[in-house]
């Protein structure tokens, strides 16, 4: 691979960064602050990209007699080629392009024990009726806030549904630390007034109450927090199917 192809490959790339920084592409990959970080990297290699097409212009032309020669014989009258496996560096970009992964849903939800951690506190709740709150926020608050900030309040809550080998419906959303990589999943069991018919995957907004009923989770034994619901809707998948 020579000079030109290596800057073509860099400009390609970094397009290919930036086009996904610019749609909600990226969020498939990693989590929504990281989009700057992103932006600065196709940027970067753009650049780089646009130095190396600089510097080849501006590099004096070698004469036919003293000009290099790609390929070279050794004692034994063998050629040897420059590496072609670089050329592999294009297939991430071509999968990059033509591919746009699936978000994480149930078939890894399921297989992977709730990752519900204490947070650092409980901000005051906005007001609004019903109240939203992401997953996280309210299984966080209704196991180690024992629910006292969500009692007497009517709360909405949007998730995927998963269900466990007996059929009990969960709704779910997959937690990044940084990447899809590293997605981990937080339940919340549902009581009260569940649709009859619930499939996998199933994007579903409930409204409900906070309830003291509690499970664990068969796969790490963490607690799975519930929620009374009043009234249940499927939606499409929102933009950004990760919580942070």
């Amino acid at each position: 691979m020579n000079r030109q192809a290596q800057a073509a490959v860099l400009f390609l790339v970094g397009g290919a960064v930036l086009r996904a920084s610019f749609t909600d592409l990226c969020l498939r990959y990693v989590k929504a602050g990281l989009r700057p970080l992103l932006i600065v990297a196709g940027i970067v290699l753009i650049a780089a990209a646009i130095a190396t097409v600089w510097h080849e212009l501006r590099r004096p032309r070698a004469t036919p007699e003293h000009q290099p020669e790609r390929e070279h014989d050794d004692q034994g009258g063998h050629a040897h080629h420059e590496p072609r496996i670089s050329w592999l560096l294009v297939l991430p970009l071509v999968a990059l392009i033509l591919v746009a992964p699936p978000a994480l849903g149930s078939y890894s939800a399921m297989r992977t024990g709730t990752a519900l951690q204490a947070p650092l506190g409980f901000p005051t709740l906005p007001t609004g009726d019903p109240l939203r709150l992401t997953v996280v926020d309210y299984a966080g608050r209704a196991v180690y806030d024992h629910g006292r900030s969500l009692g007497g309040r009517r709360i909405s809550v949007t998730g995927f549904i998963t269900l466990d080998r007996s059929g009990a419906p969960y709704l779910t959303r997959m937690v990044l630390n940084c990447c899809a990589a590293d997605a981990q999943p937080v339940k919340i069991g549902l009581s009260g007034q569940i649709p009859p018919i619930l499939q996998p995957d199933t994007w579903l907004e409930v409204t409900g109450t906070y309830t003291t009923r509690q499970t664990r989770d068969p796969v790490n034994d963490g607690v799975i927090p519930f929620i009374d619901i009043s009234r249940a809707r499927v939606v499409p998948a929102p933009h950004n199917p990760y919580e942070d």
